[in-house]
């Protein structure tokens, strides 16, 4: 941690002092550590030595001695101690017997501790700095939960060793513990002692007393009593706690010291979970949190373990005793304080504990303040007390009507701490703002507050942090840019406030706000001023103050300070927003079972004009009973009778989508596979997908069983387990729920399996899927300790971060979540680099993914509240919020929550009476609970098939959901209305019940004919009208239908202010909309149901309030405020999403409007709209045009545009008199109801209609509303700043403010920077692990907008990786005919046995060759005639354009065997040590041979280069000494070991050193083998890195521009040397020079997998015979080549193309006398005088196989076997380009510009002149031989090499070496002559042996012009072939690239 505050307190002191506390709340397991500054300035006598973890400065004495000592309003209970016994031992810290007792000296001692004991520490009032060790029998103390403690004590001493005390008095006095008040274990036996991990014994976690486990006066005493006026340590002072004495009063009540105390021991403690006493009914028994504690690092959360009310005789409490928030500001200037207070500056709730946490540990001076009795009676609320500088007097009296809060110091003091930021750049000379400027800066904010506005804290912040910047702005300017400013500017405060300055300049700044701020001076101490301002609080002169600021500017230039909240709402929420979820819940529950809330029934019966609304409901009941007078209900049931008949209407509104992908999941999934790649890619090995087979996957979902349902029905829908083959067609559901967990009680034993089916599966990828990432992030260490009370607690990190998912090779772990935010901190496990954020729909203006639907979510709500947009979608109800203002107000004892819940209840009973036709009860309702209500009720009567629509009603509080659930029940019951809606009560652990009518109903629409079918989804209530009531504490992922219209958020928790929560109840609403109709048009659109009257009447609140009159009064008991346009009330169109009409309304005017109109707008009626004058109401139904709207004054809506006015018109001609009666309990009137008169509108009548089409209306409290739409300087909304999450703390209060522009990335960045965990989260440990990178290789964190479609892009990825590993496992292998097999002859059979393994040497010489070329790649070359050939051939078809033929040729998709060689992306396991990643082998570590050799042919010495691996050196033979690299080994002929290849092999490659397949290891079945890559010069480095432990041969640079044939030439020529100097070499060793292996294997870079053909013969000479193909190892194969009889006689040796399509007919005959090509075994010393051409681009090997032929060598290829060949899009020969040396002509150059006139001024080419040539006559060479074109019966001649020219034209070839075999020619006519670069052996003799035909076209080629003359000369050519000038040609290359020239002309 480090002292970095030199800049504030220069001294060595504060140092120590700084060191000792954050060195003791480290080690320290209990809560509380000694706060700094009293140490420094209020105690700086005081001895520091004890300053441990385990002996803390507790000062416990004084409050355990405070009854007497600190509290002078209390009478002294003394206690009489019996006076110890003569000659024992007194001293403090030692027994009577003298062993020392005191913890800092048996720390280390070996302390035997019988079986059943514990150790705790006791606490000593006159030792504060130490702790006693005892030993006590386990049963006498609480489990973990306060609860089970015997009665009694049972004890041992640890120093003496004497046992069995049985009275705790006796054992007090044994141990010297001198009280002076009673001696009770709950009171001084403190704390467990823990052993470290290395043996020290130090204090471990406060011991959970809880007083109401006692007996009636005994119920406080535990805890409480030491912490009454506890200066530090216990727990916070009793504020809060109750001060009702009995224990029954408050069942649920902790009792505040407990609660409050542990937590202040650690700073993040505090803020972590804050459990807060609230008002002292509820300090939560809320041990959930207070699991959280006894870590061995204190853990932050706050275990607040002070129980009870206090005893009477206890009248106040200390301000001492820290808080839970406490500790952290005691230790003001500590880094810790700064980073983990400032988080609870931003969350309420967390922060401030309670009442009871209100201490701040100073010591107090002057007298108590005494809280006058009834004050909440008076004040009608508790107001709230920040502590701000300074000391903080004691309360006593009635504390449990008052909050103290240490927030507002937290604050205070984050402000005070310069952040690191500066320091680190030296500035920390900076000063930090000074106390009475934060002050003065503190009632500038309050004052520039709205009456409806609630101070943040992190406001506050923001306004220090600004005020501090403006003030240094030079020294900061060069470390951090200003921040954008979010709150009004303040008084620039230029010279330095003093503190005599302050009360008046406070005074100044608040005579402005009309008294809503009262600021108070002292001159002794603040109690004077508290005392003050309770007076003017119970003299009622503070009534329209909301805030008190009281300030004592006495003391020494020091200030004192306090802020009270006494305006009555603000003071609601403060000390609402104290409590943790689970204490709110306690709190309300108290309420319920309690009874509290009748007193709020009782009040609602007063406000009925009728009487009591039960009664008004009997008298309907019974009045409609027997017979249904209701219009409604005799639709309805009609509607359902006549559904029920066989031809039952249809709704073309309903129809149930297809599941489809759409372009952003399929956008967002290949997202997801490329960074799945990218970790596979990275050097790392951290994955490797080469190894993976197929996929599995678990999706982990939160426990409920709605969401579980819905992730098992889009799984199975999604089809992903049949496409990732994990079941069959028929799967059941059962199958499909063995990929989903949900995380409760169960998960466990099923996710043990899954581990289990991942260690057994190590070649299947499990992807574990954590969906709802954002729940339950609580560390499994909180759950090992308090696992008894909730065993799901903690239960994702033991699962999912257990170390067996961490460390599996074979699983990766996405987490999926909305809210990514509590998993971007400081200590995320999640790389950045492995977030996927989902794309925003436009980049630029560009519509990137085009979508038929557009996303509507919280941008696109807030979006529609700007002026501008016809409807705003976000809503406040401000006549709800005055009556819930009202009531609070009546009721302040009663929580927000039970109140806003009763009074929305009572709003929706009103309105469905209201809609029954008791219309006197629209004054009890609010206008938007009366449109839902109306729209809910009327929507399935505008249906044939009675769809409607769901208003989702939000109650977080399940016992509250049950309540409205019941009381909604009841009265739809009593309205007869059961059979229009259905009421759903929704709780997160149970399934969704339906009655049996509405699922009737629900599977009529569907189609289903399952009788035992029940909606299992929120997603299957599509179209049935409904309210459905959604409970539980946060949403876990449930996606609504499209027929939600209404979100009404009203109840939900306005005062948790994180962002997390606050956007997931917001995420509820978030709606797909159809993209046809633009949602302008649309919402205009609404006007179909919106009331006309409506439009204009509620347009603007001044017109409202005018035509109003008293009708406000009688609707609620408040009158209506409304400041903002957005109240829907004030909005024209208020309701976007309403879908029918309004019945009911009418009955309050005669001539009310017909239903007809009211189809169009159910909008309710407005008050306005009652006292409209009926005439104004006629004109509005008369008017048909546009200008049917009368506006007052300008609205936020814009007019709906006039075509769609218009035909929103004519719904109302076709009124049938027919329709039904709407009969109300004082009148009826006419509502008609439109039959289906226009077409046009029949679909529209549906609300299903509108459902594609507007997203539902959202209804917020207020203070969400303006939370959420209320924006900062950057337009970012405010929520959007709030701290992100529960389980995270701000970093550091100096952090710039987040920016509307971030992008989802630098989001978070921001984050990931300004966020830290809190202890209790599971990601708290993680840099303590001790690296630096602490990421999790394989974890990814997908982030997107609440239900947009993350499941199916998850399920999508999943198909895709399935696709792309059996992709990985696949390759396109070329899958062709052998080609002109027509042209093949019968000949007779040569073999007897088909199933030869062998050629047969001499029946093999016998055999013809077959000169015809078979391989199918040479569908384009030249057909080579033979005497086998009739004259007669047919035309072979057209020749491909050279770009068609790569692209045309066929391939078939192939699964890799075990046997196929790889490219550089394959990782496994075997392979590493044969790809050079093994440990014994540096990589890389390889060195680099010369070896020359001299060629006669070239003229010239050869030098080439070796790079040879360390690991390969044993294949060669180096000079001794000297090393010069002098042979390569060569095996021997008679060589039989199975163990190893004999051939060497070589591999000529380029442009493909991530592609080519040089991975052999496989293939070669791990066999030993020699492998040399044959690469260019320019090529070598990028080699040698790819492919760092294979051998190089390195060609010389001359060659770098070469083609195949300079490769093979060398390969062949360099071993054909090696063959001669091995030969030499083991002659010396007495080896005879034909035993050295001859044999070399030239093989492509494409060569992928091997097959061998298995005959099964009929019988012993039949030719019948069955046969198969398999797959098998190339070791195999060489082996069963190396091991032929006689083989080295055969010079060449190779194998089939694979085809699919192959004839047993290419198989019958086991070896064939022909072409080979792709895979050769060459005989080097056979053919030691045929060359390959070293010029040569392409046939290189056609050419070479003619050579080897006419030399008289057999070639020999194996039928048996095949080769097959990968198609590899990139390298090879494609890698020539052909291109214009002028750099800038972008012409395309095609191949007759490849030759041009000698001297011409023809555009040169940049390309080497043989590949010119080679591509010329491939293409146009019936330039040259125009009689040659299609006249296979007349070839053209080729002398010593053959050169395609192209399918149409046939060659016959010659060699012109004596000796050689050529075909008998005497037959042939030749149509022309071509002699390639002719040597001596070609003489004039040699040519008049052939015939040509008259005119028959002649071509020289030579090196030069000159050459070329010679060559006519010589051979007296002119004799019969006639040439022009003009027939000189030369390729197109520039004199330096060495053109070939070439000479045509004509036969005489």
């Amino acid at each position: 941690m480090g002292n970095s505050y030199a800049g504030q307190l220069k001294t060595t002191r504060f140092e120590e002092v700084l060191h000792n506390s954050i060195e003791a709340s480290l080690r320290s397991n209990s809560l509380v550590p000694r706060p700094i500054f009293s140490q420094l300035y209020l105690e700086a006598e005081r001895h520091l030595s004890a300053l441990e973890g385990s002996s803390r400065v507790d000062h416990e004495e004084e409050e355990e001695e405070g009854d007497v000592g600190l509290e002078p309003n209390c009478p002294p209970n003394t206690y009489q101690m019996l006076p110890p016994p003569e000659g024992c031992c007194t001293t403090d810290g030692f027994c009577q017997a003298g062993k020392d007792l005191r913890l800092a000296s048996l720390s280390s001692e070996p302390i035997d501790v019988p079986a059943g004991f514990l150790l705790v520490g006791a606490k000593s009032p006159s030792l504060p700095d130490h702790l006693l060790v005892c030993a006590v029998d386990k049963r006498f103390l609480p489990d973990d939960s306060g609860h089970n403690a015997l009665l009694g004590f049972s004890g041992n001493c640890v120093g003496c060793g004497k046992k069995g005390f049985c009275y705790f008095t006796e054992f007090s006095n044994h141990i010297n513990l001198k009280l002076t008040t009673q001696p009770k274990k709950q009171k001084h036996l403190k704390y467990y002692l823990v052993r470290s991990a290395q043996g020290a014994l130090s204090k471990g976690p406060l011991i959970c007393w809880k007083g109401s486990e006692f007996r009636g006066r005994q119920t406080p005493a535990g805890f409480c009593s030491g912490s009454l006026f506890p200066p530090l340590d216990s727990s916070g002072p009793l504020a809060a706690s109750s001060s009702e004495p009995t224990p029954g009063a408050n069942p649920s009540v902790l009792t505040g010291a407990q609660q409050a105390g542990p937590a202040s021991d650690h700073p993040s403690l505090t803020a972590a979970t804050g459990p807060s006493i609230f008002n002292g009914k509820d300090s939560p028994k809320h041990q959930p949190k207070s699991k959280l504690l006894a870590t061995p690092r204190p853990s932050a959360l706050g275990i607040l373990t002070n129980s009870g009310p206090p005893k009477k005789r206890h009248k106040g409490w200390s301000p001492e005793s820290p808080s839970a928030t406490d500790g952290s500001y005691s230790q003001g200037g500590g880094n810790r304080a700064k980073c983990e207070s400032a988080s609870m500056s931003y969350m309420p709730q967390v922060g401030l504990v309670g009442p009871a946490s209100v201490t701040f540990p100073v010591v107090a001076s002057g007298e108590p303040v005494s809280v006058p009795d009834n004050l909440l009676k008076i004040c009608k609320a508790k107001p709230v007390i920040f502590k701000g500088h300074g000391n903080f007097p004691y309360l006593c009296g009635n504390l449990n009507d008052v909050v103290v809060s240490p927030l507002l110091y937290t604050c205070y003091q984050n402000s005070q701490s310069i952040s690191r930021a500066y320091e680190q750049y030296g500035a920390s000379t900076i000063q930090p703002i000074s106390e009475e400027t934060q002050l003065l800066l503190t009632v500038y904010y309050l004052v520039q507050l709205a009456a409806d506005q609630v101070p943040m804290m992190e406001d506050l912040e923001q306004i220090f942090l600004r005020s501090w910047r403006e003030s240094h702005l030079t020294e900061i300017r060069q470390y951090q840019q200003a921040a954008p400013q979010p709150f009004p500017p303040v008084p620039g405060v230029v010279a330095p406030v003093t503190s005599a300055q302050l009360p008046w300049l406070a005074g100044l700044a608040a005579s402005s706000c009309n008294d809503s701020v009262h600021i108070i001076e002292c001159t002794y101490s603040l109690a004077e001023g508290l005392s003050e301002m309770f007076r003017l609080l119970v003299e009622g002169k503070l009534a329209k103050t909301n805030y008190v600021v009281i300030i004592c500017a006495c003391r020494n230039a020091a200030i004192d300070s306090c802020i009270a909240v006494t305006g009555k709402y603000q003071a609601r929420i403060l000390s609402e927003s104290l409590l943790t979820p689970a204490e709110y819940q306690k709190e309300v529950n108290y309420e319920l079972v309690t009874g509290k809330v009748d007193s709020l029934g009782a009040f609602f019966s007063t406000l009925c004009p009728e009487g009591d609304i039960d009664i008004l409901l009997d008298k309907f009941h019974q009045e409609n009973q027997g017979h249904i007078s209701s219009s409604l209900t005799a639709s309805s049931v009609t509607k359902s009778a006549s559904l029920d008949v066989g031809g039952a209407p249809t709704c073309t509104s309903y129809t149930l989508e297809p599941h489809h992908i759409r372009p952003f999941q399929l956008a967002v999934a290949q997202k997801l596979l490329s960074h799945v790649c990218s970790i596979a890619d990275s050097s790392t090995q951290n994955l490797d997908l080469g190894s993976f087979e197929k996929v599995d996957f678990l999706i982990c979902i939160p426990p409920s069983e709605v969401t579980y349902q819905q992730t098992l029905f889009h799984v199975w829908h999604s089809g992903v387990l049949l496409e990732l083959g994990l079941e069959k067609e028929h799967m059941t559901k059962q199958r499909v729920e063995q990929y989903v967990l949900k995380l409760d009680a169960e998960a466990q034993t099923k996710f043990k399996s899954f581990l289990q089916n991942s260690f057994q599966n190590p070649h299947t990828l499990f992807v574990l899927i954590h969906d709802h990432a954002h729940w339950d992030l609580v560390s499994s260490t909180v759950h090992n300790l308090y696992s008894q009370s909730d065993p799901s607690v903690g239960l994702v990190d033991r699962l999912l971060n257990c170390r067996e998912v961490k460390e599996a090779s074979n699983i990766v772990t996405l987490h999926v979540t909305s809210f990514p935010y509590a998993l971007q901190t400081q200590h995320t496990l999640i790389s950045p680099y492995n977030e996927i954020h989902w794309p925003a729909s436009y980049n630029n203006g560009a519509d990137l993914y085009p979508e038929n639907k557009k996303y509507f979510g919280l941008s696109e709500f807030i979006e529609s509240t700007l002026s501008g947009h016809s409807l705003p979608l976000l809503r406040y109800d401000s006549s709800f919020e005055a009556m819930v203002t009202v009531l609070g107000k009546r009721f302040p004892r009663l929580h927000s929550a039970v109140i806003r819940t009763f009074v929305l209840v009572q709003h929706y009973a009103a309105a469905m009476m209201a809609v029954s036709g008791l219309s006197q009860m629209k004054n009890c309702t609010s206008v938007e609970t009366l449109e839902i209500t109306q729209n809910l009720i009327n929507s399935p009567k505008q249906c044939p098939c009675g769809h409607g629509l769901m208003v989702l009603l939000r109650v977080p509080c399940s016992p509250l959901a049950a309540v409205a659930y019941e009381r909604l029940a009841h009265v739809r019951a009593r309205l007869a209305l059961e059979q229009h809606f259905e009421i759903i009560l929704s709780n997160p652990s149970s399934g969704i019940t339906v009655g049996k009518h509405f699922v009737k109903q629900l599977k009529m629409w569907k189609k289903i004919e399952d009788a035992e079918w029940r909606p299992q989804t929120y997603l299957e209530l599509e179209g049935l009208p409904c309210i459905l009531i959604f409970s539980g504490m946060d949403p876990h992922g449930e996606s609504l239908p499209r027929s939600l219209r209404y979100c009404d958020l009203r109840l939900i928790n306005s005062s948790c202010l994180v962002r997390t929560a606050l956007e997931q109840e917001l995420g509820l609403a978030a709606y797909f909309v159809s993209n046809q109709i633009p949602l302008e048009k649309g919402v205009c659109g609404e006007a179909l149901e919106s009331d006309t009257e409506k439009l204009s009447s509620t347009d603007s609140e001044d017109e409202e309030l005018a035509t109003e009159g008293s009708t406000a009064e009688k609707r609620s008991p408040v009158k209506r405020e409304r400041p903002c346009s957005h109240d829907s009330t004030s909005s024209p169109l208020s309701s976007k999403a309403s879908s029918s009409a309004l019945c009911g309304e009418s009955s309050a005017q005669p001539g009310g409007p017909s239903q007809g109109e009211q189809a169009r707008t159910p909008q309710p009626c407005s008050p306005s709209e009652e006292g409209r004058a009926p005439g104004d109401k006629q004109r509005l139904r008369a008017s048909q045009g546009p200008a049917v709207v009368h506006r007052h004054s300008p609205g936020p809506a814009p007019q709906p545009d006039s075509s769609l006015r218009t035909s929103q018109r004519s719904v109302q001609v076709s009124v049938t008199p027919s329709s039904s009666q709407l009969s109300s309990s004082g009148s009826s009137s006419s509502s008609t109801v439109p039959a289906a008169g226009t077409l046009v509108l029949q679909a529209s009548r549906c609300s299903m209609t509108k459902a594609c089409q507007q997203p539902p209306v959202v209804f917020l409290p207020k203070l969400v509303y303006d939370m959420v739409t209320s924006t900062d300087s950057s337009g970012l909304p405010k929520a959007a700043s709030l701290l992100p999450s529960h389980s995270v703390m701000w970093a550091s209060s100096f952090r710039p403010l987040l920016s509307k522009t971030m992008t989802s990335t630098e989001q978070s960045l921001y984050y990931r920077q300004w966020t830290v965990p809190r202890p209790s989260h599971m990601d708290y440990g993680n840099r303590a692990e001790g690296r630096v990178d602490s990421f999790h290789p394989r974890r990814l964190l997908l982030s997107g907008p609440p239900q947009i479609g993350k499941t199916g892009a998850y399920l999508q990825f999943l198909s895709i990786l399935s696709r792309m590993l059996i992709r990985l496992t696949e390759v396109d292998v070329y899958d062709e005919e052998e080609i002109n097999i027509n042209l093949r002859e019968e000949s007779e059979w040569h073999y007897l046995q088909l199933s030869d393994p062998w050629p047969d040497l001499e029946l093999f010489k016998t055999l013809p060759f077959d000169y015809i070329i078979h391989d199918p790649k040479y569908e384009d070359a030249s057909l080579i005639c033979s005497h086998h050939q009739a004259i007669k051939t047919e035309d072979r078809g057209p020749s491909r354009r050279p770009e068609d033929l790569y692209l045309r040729r066929q391939t078939a998709r192939m699964r890799l065997s075990k046997y196929a060689a790889y490219n550089t992306y394959h990782h496994c396991e075997q392979c590493h040590q044969y790809m050079g990643f093994h440990p014994r082998y540096q990589l890389y570590e390889s060195t680099l041979h010369a070896f020359a050799f001299s060629y006669s042919m070239l003229g010239e010495e050869i030098q080439l280069h070796f790079i040879i691996p360390k690991s390969k050196e044993h294949h060669f033979v180096f000079s001794q000494p000297g090393g010069q690299l002098e042979s390569m080994r060569l095996p021997l002929v008679t060589d039989k070991s199975h163990e190893y290849i004999k051939s060497p092999t070589f591999t000529p490659t380029t442009g493909r050193h991530e592609h080519g397949l040089f991975n052999l290891y496989h293939a070669m079945d791990g066999a030993s083998h020699l492998h040399v890559l044959v690469v260019k010069e320019y090529e070598m480095a990028i080699y040698k890195k790819y492919w760092p432990n294979h051998i190089m041969l390195v060609l010389p640079s001359i060659f770098n521009s070469a083609g195949v044939g300079a490769a093979h030439f060398l390969i062949k020529e360099l071993s054909y040397h090696n063959l001669e100097l091995e030969r030499s070499r083991q002659e010396e060793l007495g080896i005879k020079p034909q035993d050295i292996w001859p044999f070399i294997v030239i093989s492509d870079d494409s060569c992928v997998m091997w097959n061998v053909v298995d005959i099964d013969c009929g019988g012993e000479r039949s030719r019948e015979f069955s046969w198969s193909e398999r797959n098998v190892s190339l070791k195999y194969i060489m082996q069963h080549i190396e091991a032929s009889p006689n083989i080295t006689h055969y010079a060449l040796i190779g194998m089939r193309k694979w085809s699919s399509k192959t004839a047993s007919g290419e198989v019958r005959e086991p070896f064939s006398r022909c072409h080979v090509h792709d895979f050769i075994v060459l005989n080097v010393d056979l053919t030691q005088n045929v060359q390959y051409n070293q010029n040569r681009f392409l046939c290189d090997d056609v050419d070479f196989n003619l050579r080897v032929q006419s030399a008289g060598l057999l070639l020999c290829r194996f039928n048996r076997f095949s080769v097959m060949k990968k198609q590899i899009a990139v390298g090879g020969h494609r890698s020539f380009h052909i291109t214009s040396k002028v750099a800038d002509n972008p012409m395309t150059i095609v191949p007759a510009q490849y030759i041009c006139a000698p001297d011409s001024k023809h555009t040169f080419l940049a390309a080497p002149a043989q590949l010119l040539l080679e591509k010329f006559l491939q293409h146009h060479s019936h330039h040259f031989f125009p009689l040659s074109l299609k006249n296979h019966g007349h070839p053209v001649l080729l002398v010593d090499c053959y050169l395609n020219l192209g399918s149409q034209i046939s060659v016959c070839y010659v060699s012109s070496r004596p000796h050689s075999l050529n075909i008998s020619c005497s037959d042939f006519m030749f149509s022309g002559l071509l002699l390639y670069l002719c040597d001596s052996f070609v003489g004039a003799s040699f040519l008049k042996k052939f015939h040509f035909l008259k005119d028959a076209t002649l071509c020289v080629i030579c090196q030069d012009r000159n050459s070329l003359r010679q060559t006519v000369v010589r051979l007296e050519l002119e004799d019969e072939w006639q040439f022009r000038l003009r027939d000189e040609f030369q390729t197109a290359n520039a004199k330096e690239d060495r053109p070939l020239f070439f000479l045509t002309g004509r036969h005489i």
